[in-house]
């Protein structure tokens, strides 16, 4: 009996089937109904996509910009499985021509690696993490279709509903939490023809079972879980297996690093985030590697080079405040910049996305007790946006925001005027701008950073 869940039987021209698939596409999209050789899953997969208003010729729209999706692929259960996803279909993805993606329930796309090119060319049509794939959005495609039937399914070229798709062939399986049953996302790879083929099916399907087995048994006998504080400090400390080990500089970046990208990076990669552009020969970061796995033992392992457990960092914590909505614990929990004084480009980006979330948030808020709180720090004494708000919500009787916002402004050159709150436009009111000189000074005996700043505002030099 043929298995209906399989594109092709063995033997079948793909070419000839692509055009046979054109042409009752074209036909069905014309109003006609649709006609053989279309399987009844592909059949009833195009009925949904059309009366859902799928894209026909357009990319996938984009659900989760980079720090929303990292936030919440971090807690969500397939992290703990994507070691599985890496030994079954990593090595393959990466050796061959196609990729692997593991997405959540709603077809948001969590993960996407394989070979570098392969992934390029898949980004032209916005297969790419934070992606929306289900049928809804994008149509008929193999983890959409996993998700919509709850059963492991390939799909073929021009089975696919959208046309900018049909160059791809996929497949997918849905994957189950064993205790409840509850659906967690689909498991899926995705390249040419050649995945038209019983083996690429079971593949996956063998996949999601081993993956399911391993979330089973992690919930039985949870890892432990390891900790890394870097808000504030020029040297991480990290805790694990009951030790406290305070790492040197580039050490602690490069397992912060490792710690925000859980599915692993290459050396390319961790040499990019580390150095950006400088010419850095590969044996320098090999060495450095070398080294910390001195340091952290198993907790370090390669190709690619991730960690073998999570690590949560207290910068995690603040933005899971974040989230959810806990504003003051947020800002009660920055205790101040992430390794203020790390020049690794990667580095300085988490840094800067962090305290730009925290302080526009702030901002957003507008409450006087968030305002204060932001405003009663090292990075925020000198914020004149936060303390004109300030001043907008002030008690009666409490003069020190308007004092410190007519003394900031005098100290910018800025004009003595009445301003709205939230509609200041000039130049350097960002947080660790001018007027101020900032000193930072050496790390203190245990790593941490001081924050003696000078308190008088220094105008900015015309």
């Amino acid at each position: 009996m043929v298995n209906p869940w399989l594109a092709m039987e063995t033997g079948t021209d793909p070419a000839e089937r692509t055009r046979t698939l054109r042409h009752a596409h074209e036909a069905f999209l014309a109003g006609g109904p649709v006609a053989h050789p279309v399987r009844q899953v592909v059949a009833d997969s195009w009925r949904r996509s059309a009366s859902a208003r799928a894209t026909l010729d357009g990319p996938v729209p984009i659900d989760l910009d980079e720090p929303e999706l990292r936030a919440y692929r971090d807690g969500h259960p397939l992290a703990r499985a994507m070691p599985v996803f890496r030994d079954l279909l990593g090595t393959i993805a990466h050796d061959g021509a196609h990729v692997l993606a593991v997405c959540d329930p709603q077809g948001r796309m969590l993960w996407v690696e394989g070979h570098p090119g392969v992934r390029r060319h898949a980004e032209r049509m916005n297969f790419v993490p934070g992606a929306r794939w289900d049928e809804r959005h994008a149509g008929t495609n193999a983890p959409g279709t996993a998700l919509a039937a709850d059963h492991a399914v390939q799909i073929f070229a021009t089975e696919h509903y959208n046309k900018r798709v049909q160059q791809w062939t996929c497949a997918a399986a849905p994957l189950h939490d064993l205790r409840t049953g509850r659906l967690l996302g689909a498991v899926d790879i995705t390249g040419g023809d050649h995945l038209a083929s019983p083996h690429s099916l079971a593949l996956v399907q063998a996949t999601a079972r081993a993956a399911e087995a391993h979330l089973d048994s992690y919930a039985k006998h949870p890892a432990p879980t390891a900790h890394l504080t870097v808000l504030a400090r020029d040297e991480a400390v990290l805790v694990t297996d009951g030790r406290s080990l305070r790492l040197g500089r580039r050490h602690s970046e490069i397992v912060l690093l490792l710690a925000r990208h859980p599915e692993g990076l290459t050396g390319d990669q961790l040499a990019t985030l580390l150095y950006g552009e400088r010419d850095v020969r590969p044996v320098t970061l090999r060495a450095e590697l070398s080294r910390l796995r001195h340091v952290v033992g198993p907790l370090l392992a390669s190709r690619p080079y991730r960690l073998t457990r999570t690590v949560e960092t207290d910068a995690d914590a603040v933005e899971t405040d974040l989230t959810t909505g806990d504003l003051s614990a947020a800002l009660r929990g920055y205790r101040g910049p992430l390794l203020p004084r790390s020049e690794a480009p990667g580095v300085c980006r988490l840094r800067s996305l962090l305290e730009d979330r925290l302080r526009r948030s702030v901002l957003t808020h507008r409450t006087p007790e968030t305002l204060r709180l932001w405003a009663d720090t090292p990075w925020g004494e000198h914020d004149l946006e936060v303390w004109e708000a300030l001043k907008a919500t002030a008690r009666p009787g409490d003069t020190t925001p308007a004092s410190t916002a007519t003394r900031l402004r005098t100290a910018y050159g800025l004009p003595q005027r009445p301003q709205r709150p939230g509609n200041v436009r000039s130049p350097n009111l960002r947080t660790g701008a001018p007027p101020r000189e900032r000193r930072r000074d050496r790390p203190d005996s245990d790593g941490e950073l001081s924050w003696p700043v000078t308190r008088t505002p220094v105008p900015p030099t015309p």
